[in-house]
Formats: structure tokens, C-alpha cells, sequence
């Protein structure tokens, strides 16, 4: 049994080419045992479609505030987890949530969490080690958030180095050592 069994985590998925792993950490959580319910941005849904993640999370998928039968779905969704994790965090939402930008249902259940959150960032090497980028990601730290560690290898630019959202066991094995 894994110590995840009986959680409830919110899987917030941003624009990124990573966005594809979001598939593969959905299967792992509900092999665990994890109830998962899936919020994707807008530029998410880019990459990946609302029915493979609706299929895979067994909840429907939630892109907007305005997502089911209720405006306030957010402050719902926000007490309602045991954690919130985005992977693939992009540098686009890093840096918004960092500044209380609430321009999507994303961001509103961010701001309305009550429980841990957890950030896989996913960028290029240039926008990893960016000074603005840095700051924002001690900026979610300072605020109690959780870092996910990058991982370092080829990006999808074609680049080498650190940027790289961490693997799906990387992220379970953080997710179970913190919860």
C-alpha cells in the first residue's frame, strides 16, 4: 500500500511540452490509490486533450472557473485536497502564482489551497536559470510551497541542461516522502 492510498490531490497542467508526463503521473497516483481531479490552462489543453485526462483521472477536467455547476468551484476544489501539485509547471504560471495573478481557474484554486502545493517546474535552460525565474520560484518557497527538483538532460529545444520537469517516479517518490 503506498502512502498516498485515500489522497486527494489536485493536478494543475500548464503549457509545456511536459505536459505529456501529466498522462503518466495521473496513472501512477490512481494506481496508488490517489483521487485526482485535473485542471489544465488554457495553453495546457495545447498540448494535451481534456478526454485523455478526463479518462485517465476518471473527474472531469476543469479549465475555467466557470467548469460545472458552480462559480465558486475554485474555493471548493481548494479545500477539498489533501495536496496540489502543477507538472508541468511552466515559467508563465510559476511567475504568476508568485505575484497572485488570478487570471485562471488554476491560479484561483492556487490561491485558494489550503493544503500543500507542490511545483515540477518544466522551461528551457535559459528560462531556468533567468534571474526573474529564480525569484519567482523563492518567492513559492518563501510561501511554503514545494519545489520539485528539475532534472538535467536533453530539452526539447534541443539544449542540454537543467529544465527538464522531473520523472513521474521522481515526483511520486517526493509527493510520498512529503505527504
Amino acid at each position: 500500500m503506498s502512502k498516498l492510498t485515500g489522497k486527494k490531490i489536485i493536478l494543475g497542467i500548464t503549457g509545456s511540452i511536459a505536459a505529456y508526463k501529466s498522462c503518466f503521473l495521473i496513472r501512477e497516483l490512481v494506481k496508488s490509490g490517489v483521487s485526482v481531479k485535473c485542471v489544465a490552462t488554457k495553453s495546457a489543453l495545447e498540448f494535451i486533450g481534456g478526454i485523455t485526462l478526463s479518462t485517465l483521472s476518471k473527474h472531469e477536467i476543469i479549465s475555467d472557473l466557470n467548469t460545472g455547476n458552480s462559480w465558486n468551484n475554485h474555493v471548493e476544489l481548494g479545500l477539498w485536497a489533501d495536496a496540489m501539485i502543477i507538472a508541468p509547471a511552466s515559467a508563465n504560471s510559476i511567475a504568476k502564482a508568485a505575484n497572485g495573478i488570478c487570471d485562471s481557474a488554476l491560479n484561483a484554486i492556487y490561491l485558494s489551497a489550503k493544503c500543500p502545493v507542490f511545483w515540477a517546474p518544466s522551461m528551457d535552460l535559459d528560462m531556468w536559470h533567468h534571474p526573474s525565474t529564480q525569484s519567482n520560484i523563492n518567492k513559492l518557497i518563501s510561501y511554503n510551497n514545494k519545489i520539485i527538483p528539475v532534472g538535467d538532460g536533453e530539452l526539447a529545444s534541443g539544449l542540454v541542461g537543467k529544465g527538464r520537469m522531473a520523472e513521474v517516479v521522481d515526483i511520486m517518490k517526493f509527493l510520498e516522502e512529503s505527504l
